[in-house]
């Protein structure tokens, strides 16, 4: 499997398949609020033990959490490296030129790395265990109220379903071309930065070419199946709203309540 994880959806029946994904979709993005609210260890030890068992109920190789945080690798390092040496600090450990090593800026950084493996691992767990269509479908149903605005809610809903699932196709593709480069004896990794950026060059025409391509017959396959948005429009799968939701809010609401409750202390 290609190293991006994001936007790819893993079929399974575990409970967290099972919930309603107007609900997942909700809490997720409620759940990266809330990790904003961890002052001190034992709240990110907390935030990382329901995200962990959150992963074990959907009974998803783990391996597939930690491919996810790849394509970010290197934002991760970056950003985890300026809060290590430019924190500043009154009694710093380390000191060369602009750069000071501190406890402070070694705590900040631990916790700005949490924070990323957390909503990152909780954003996977979202697109591993829905579809795209589910999505779309959450999306404008959340939105839905907004139609009384005239505001265009199925089209937009269409738009991010599209997108999200174009980013794994666009990567694949990106691959295939990349190989196909290889194969004619271009080595990616060769010469310094300014060498290795030009041979990314040649890459482009082609992924855009394959990008219109990929576009052209989704339009024509829609066109030809009678899609049609707007009302009047019915769908094949009904969103329904379960005990297992009610039961998953509360349970964020306890992790809520918990988390303010150790932040406190």
């Amino acid at each position: 499997m290609n190293k991006l994880i994001m936007g790819r959806y893993l079929p399974g029946d575990s409970l967290i398949y099972q919930l309603d994904p107007r609900g997942k979709f909700l809490l997720t993005f409620y759940f990266v609020g809330i990790v904003f609210l961890a002052n001190n260890v034992a709240s990110y030890v907390f935030l990382m033990a329901f995200v962990l068992f959150a992963v074990y109920l959907s009974k998803i190789n783990f391996g597939f959490f930690i491919k996810g945080l790849r394509p970010i690798f290197w934002l991760i390092l970056f950003t985890v490296l300026l809060q290590l040496f430019f924190t500043p600090s009154t009694h710093p450990i380390w000191h060369w030129g602009f750069l000071t090593l501190s406890k402070e800026g070694m705590v900040i950084a631990s916790y700005i790395f949490v924070r990323f493996v957390l909503i990152i691992f909780i954003s996977t767990l979202l697109t591993l265990t829905t579809t795209p269509i589910e999505i779309s479908d959450s999306i404008e149903s959340i939105l839905k109220p907004l139609k009384k605005v005239n505001f265009p809610v199925t089209q937009v809903a269409l738009m991010l379903s599209i997108a999200l699932r174009f980013v794994p196709l666009l990567v694949d593709e990106t691959t295939k071309i990349m190989d196909a480069q290889r194969a004619r004896g271009v080595d990616f990794g060769e010469g310094g930065l300014i060498k290795r950026i030009k041979s990314f060059v040649p890459i482009l025409i082609p992924l855009f070419v394959s990008s219109f391509s990929i576009a052209y017959d989704l339009a024509i396959a829609m066109e030809s199946r009678g899609y049609k948005d707007g009302e009047g429009r019915s769908k094949y799968r009904v969103l329904k709203w379960s005990r297992r939701d009610n039961i998953t809010v509360l349970v964020m609401l306890a992790v809520t309540i918990i988390l303010l409750f150790i932040r406190s202390y």
